[in-house]
């Protein structure tokens, strides 16, 4: 590893609004010389950085997309003439987000790389609607799985109490069979929410058998697709009692989550 040159550094930019990256992130980005970004990320961030050239390397299903290999070969030009390069990448750089690739390319050219976490779609979907994906004494696992494989397949399993499934907005209604052939129960609870952590999210409340119904209000949105324990609302009473020793004071205001009428 070349010690003089300066670590590419990865930082997960939170799942939308600008506000949802980490300290460390925020700190990190307004370092940069150059940040190779996302689609997803907020144009907001730009603000943390003005003095960094800002290179759109984004990738969107069904879209134009940056091959990774040419993702690769500008993380690799930029760190080598070196600049203080930032790979800044949607929700968290771990989950999904092709980090292995980006960081074998980089240590195949003896360049050094830091990670700073971020939150994650699924996170920021569970705060959203406010149902914790574990539960006490119910939901003791969760499963994060991309719907689509590598070869452009739609799958579904069923080895967690909660199972998201990333990347599944454009096939609902496939999703729903698979579900099913998963051997998740036609009344299991599923919950969508597309745009987790923007300010114009919305999430929406189904069973596996009625899931197709959500195709409409999602159309176009980037989703996540939450099945399973942590996809069911709390109950009214328990969610009061929870509520009851916390000071009004402490309450941060929060925006209500836009879900279709029944």
């Amino acid at each position: 590893m070349d010690s003089s040159l300066s670590p590419v550094v990865f930082i997960g930019a939170g799942p939308g609004a600008a506000d949802l990256i980490t300290v460390r992130g925020a700190r990190r980005l307004a370092e940069a010389e150059v940040v190779l970004f996302d689609a997803l990320t907020d144009p907001a961030l730009r603000e943390l950085a003005p003095q960094a050239r800002w290179v759109d390397v984004g990738k969107r299903g069904y879209c134009h997309a940056t091959g990774q290999t040419r993702i690769n070969a500008l993380l690799v030009k930029f760190a080598s003439q070196g600049l203080r390069v930032v790979r800044l990448k949607g929700g968290d750089p771990s989950v999904f987000g092709r980090l292995e690739e980006e960081l074998l390319a980089l240590a195949a050219e003896g360049l050094e790389a830091d990670v700073v976490p971020g939150v994650t779609a699924a996170i920021a979907a569970a705060a959203a609607t406010q149902r914790p994906l574990t539960r006490r004494g119910s939901g003791r696992s969760v499963s994060l799985s991309t719907a689509m494989t590598r070869a452009g397949e739609l799958q579904a399993t069923r080895s967690a109490d909660t199972e998201v499934f990333y990347m599944a907005g454009r096939q609902l209604a496939a999703l729903a069979r698979r579900l099913r052939d998963a051997g998740w129960p036609a009344e299991t609870p599923v919950c969508v929410v597309s745009r987790a952590g923007c300010a114009d999210q919305l999430s929406s409340d189904h069973r596996v058998a009625t899931l197709a119904e959500a195709s409409v209000l999602h159309s176009g949105r980037p989703a996540v697709v939450t099945v399973g324990v942590g996809a069911s609302a709390l109950p009214r009473g328990e969610a009061r009692q929870a509520a009851q020793p916390r000071d009004p004071a402490s309450v941060p205001a929060t925006r209500s989550v836009k879900t279709p009428s029944p």
